[in-house]
């Protein structure tokens, strides 16, 4: 489908991609924009997966940048100016910084080919991660009239789809609305039809398999024993991924932890052991997952129940890339049920909460108000809680909502290196180093070692400028912090703190407005999903796989014959036809009487009485029918 989408894009054609994870949707926006003149611009809300993305394009000697968090005012300037000025081929930019004034003069001046729209289904208020920015991609495309949009999802519902196509289509010109870039290549005039390309959602080579188990540990441990090859194993807080790796390592297994709140040499030291095959098993998040190419998975595991059935089939459909059989397990228990239900009530605080808590945040950063727009400060949510009292979970609620208000935006170790910029020119630069001899050899190795640096900032290695150069680290540091005071050179010591960043000026609390609307309408949204994932659990008559393509609004008239509910009717002997027609006959009979299991199979005309026996014997293991007080057969 890959050609497809790419002829389409360079047709000029506004295009919806929706294609399975793994499926390689980047290449789809990469190839049309390289074979155009002129910057794509990358709308993506996840900051790991952008800077992968990047680091990628320049291992292959494209040009590309992100404006991530943690990024200074002076930094995101540069790299703009530079998508201007500049041989920039790609600009990744998460939906929120969109509205920034920064951004938006920027804009016009870029020479636009092309915005792809990576996690489309954000921008949909149905979406199960909607992201009120997302919305702003509209209003931008005023300023790029006749370029293309290519969203891109993994998982949208028809009810998304069509949504995506409404919202990202390009708005009727007002008067006053922003001038629109007049050096942007030409691809076509007016508003196009949306050309939509779908892979089906069908996985052949996945078995499906849900597990209703009290002892969810125990029965995970077997799961694991019995099959072989990598495997990840999803849960829904941090430290239980601990605690299962723990017990997984008693057992004699090779498994590591990973999750959002670890520094980034470990996250890259587990991820790569488990990439390699060095460590089987990861036990992770849903921070692990997005980007990673890994054919080989065998076997994931849900020990929580997922938020969404499109969280569910993305994180599932990590397994079996390489065309082979591989299991997807999903374990639950009663409760899990009655937790899930209580975590979508406990993720939608009261409104003055909510406030509180932004307000005890701009005093916690010493932050005046009508400032900080567009600042990032280093934070630890811990710490703040402790010095204000609060509860934890219900404050990281808090930030959601506001994050979700387009307030703040939170961070979890946004891992950003050591970053350099020389601000003078050459010849000040030469001047500077003949009057200070002692900085002299650690400036020419930086020169030597960092081409660009005049240009932009670049991220370097203290480590390998001390090595270089004869010194230690730490003078490697003072010399820079140093000629950083003297407005030589604009040096950026690395980052691994969490941030927060506000993305307006701080608001007085009088003129903070929560829309109780807007959150009554998200919550619907979160029990609607959650709705759908115990559905799905609790479903034990219809195959695994029909019933997530019928979510996706995908029909199959075949059974996939290898998901737990198949595998249990295929024990039976008897064919989809006959035991349909013996179920539905069953449901007739018994839906205007109660009888015995003797008067009932008499009564069952489409099949022997053994196939009969045996529907019967299915529908009550899986409580579809079952015995009153009288032992009489009734519907359950």
């Amino acid at each position: 489908m890959q050609e497809d989408i790419i002829l389409s894009v360079l047709d000029g054609k506004d295009t919806l991609a929706l294609m399975p994870t793994g499926g390689g949707k980047s290449i789809c926006f990469q190839v049309p924009a390289l074979a155009r003149e002129g910057i794509c611009i990358v709308v993506s809300p996840l900051i790991a997966l952008m800077k992968d993305q990047v680091e990628n394009l320049k291992a292959r000697d494209i040009k590309a940048v992100s404006v991530v968090s943690g990024m200074t005012r002076k930094e995101i300037d540069i790299t703009l100016d530079n998508c201007i000025y500049g041989n920039i081929k790609f600009l990744y930019v998460s939906p929120e910084r969109l509205k920034t004034d920064l951004f938006k003069a920027r804009l016009p001046k870029m020479k636009v080919n092309l915005i792809a729209v990576d996690e489309a289904h954000c921008i949909s208020q149905w979406g199960y991660d909607f992201r009120p920015s997302y919305l702003e991609i509209a209003a931008i495309r005023k300023m790029l009239p006749g370029i293309p949009v290519l969203a891109l999802t993994a998982t949208a519902t028809p009810e998304v789809r069509e949504d995506i196509q409404k919202k990202l289509s390009p708005p009727t010109p007002q008067r006053g609305d922003f001038p629109a870039a007049n050096n942007s290549p030409s691809l076509g005039e007016g508003v196009r039809g949306w050309a939509v390309f779908q892979n089906s959602f069908e996985r052949k080579n996945l078995s499906y398999v849900v597990i209703n188990e009290d002892n969810k540990t125990l029965k995970m441990l077997n799961v694991v024993e019995k099959t072989t090859g990598s495997s990840i194993i999803y849960v829904r807080n941090r430290k239980r991924t601990k605690e299962i790796v723990e017990l997984l390592q008693k057992n004699g297994h090779t498994a590591g932890f990973y999750h959002a709140g670890l520094d980034k040499a470990t996250r890259n030291k587990r991820q790569d052991a488990w990439m390699s095959g060095e460590t089987r098993i990861i036990v992770a998040t849903n921070a692990f997952g997005m980007g990673i190419d890994k054919s080989n998975v065998r076997l994931v595991l849900h020990y929580d129940l997922p938020e969404s059935i499109e969280a569910y089939y993305q994180e599932s459909g990590r397994a079996g890339r390489d065309g082979k059989q591989s299991y997807t397990v999903l374990l639950y228990k009663k409760t899990d049920i009655n937790e899930a239900q209580g975590r979508v009530e406990s993720s939608f605080p009261e409104v003055s909460e909510i406030k509180n808590t932004y307000q005890a945040l701009g005093n916690y950063l010493q932050l005046p108000v009508g400032s900080g727009a567009g600042v990032s400060y280093d934070f630890n949510i811990n710490a703040f809680c402790t010095n204000y009292n609060l509860d934890p979970l219900n404050t990281f609620n808090c930030f959601k909502i506001l994050e979700m208000e387009e307030l703040i935006e939170m961070s979890d170790n946004i891992d950003l290196p050591s970053r350099l910029h020389i601000t003078v020119k050459h010849e000040m630069l030469y001047e500077y180093q003949v009057k200070n001899p002692k900085f002299d050899h650690v400036i020419k190795t930086i020169l030597r070692s960092y081409a660009g640096a005049f240009d932009d900032y670049t991220a370097i290695n203290e480590g390998e400028i001390a090595k270089r150069s004869g010194i230690t680290i730490d003078e490697v540091k003072e010399i820079l912090v140093k000629t950083d005071a003297q407005n030589i050179l604009s040096y950026l010591p690395q980052n691994q703190s969490p941030q927060v960043t506000f993305l307006k000026q701080r608001l007085d609390l009088k003129n903070i407005h929560i829309s109780r609307e807007h959150l009554a309408d998200r919550k619907e949204r979160h029990i609607k999903n959650m709705k759908a994932v115990i559905k799905y659990a609790s479903t034990n008559t219809s195959c695994r796989q029909q019933q997530l393509l019928q979510y996706f609004g995908e029909e199959i008239n075949h059974r996939c014959g290898n998901c737990d509910v198949c595998i249990a009717r295929n024990k039976l002997g008897i064919s989809d036809l006959e035991f349909s027609n013996v179920q539905v006959e069953i449901q007739t009979i018994l839906s205007n009487q109660k009888l015995s299991l003797h008067h009932l199979i008499k009564n069952i005309k489409s099949a022997n009485e053994d196939k009969a026996i045996k529907v019967v014997e299915w529908l009550i293991d899986n409580r579809k029918i079952s015995y009153d007080d009288d032992e009489l057969l009734v519907i359950k």
